[in-house]
């Protein structure tokens, strides 16, 4: 199975109105987060109000896309047929304090190690969603 057959059979995010400004930023190329306007809390996964201080008060606001590997894991057992092992899950942590889950690509597996700088890269899936990678920076 080719690549480009295997992402149009993966698991997609589904938009929400609530996480649409973030997939929307995506496929333009930028990575948006948002921000509560009261106490500056950067909050991952969109939320309807900021998870330190309870405040409707979240804009959304850019993300540099530069961070670390926070913590990865290299999986080896597919979860589905569609997701072509071995690949890297990680935690990166993003360059202004927050914390984001998704895959390391364009490294070799014995590269990867905790503080790696990454940078964001991203890769459309289809016409509604564009997915955010890291790759090394």
């Amino acid at each position: 199975m080719n690549d480009s057959h295997r992402d149009n059979l993966m698991p997609l995010p589904q938009p929400t109105a609530l996480s649409r400004p973030h997939w929307d930023a995506c496929r333009e190329g930028v990575l948006l987060v948002q921000r509560c306007a009261q106490c500056a809390t950067y909050v991952f996964i969109p939320q309807p109000c900021c998870t330190n201080c309870q405040s409707a008060e979240l804009k959304w606001v850019p993300s540099s896309g530069r961070g670390r590997v926070y913590s990865y894991s290299v999986v080896h057992r597919a979860p589905r047929p569609q997701f072509k092992v071995p690949y890297i899950v990680a935690v990166i942590e993003l360059q202004e304090g927050w914390y984001m889950l998704s895959n390391v690509l364009e490294c070799p597996m014995d590269d990867v190690a905790i503080d790696l700088a990454v940078t964001v890269r991203f890769k459309p899936i289809n016409d509604d969603i564009t997915l955010p990678y890291f790759v090394p920076a």
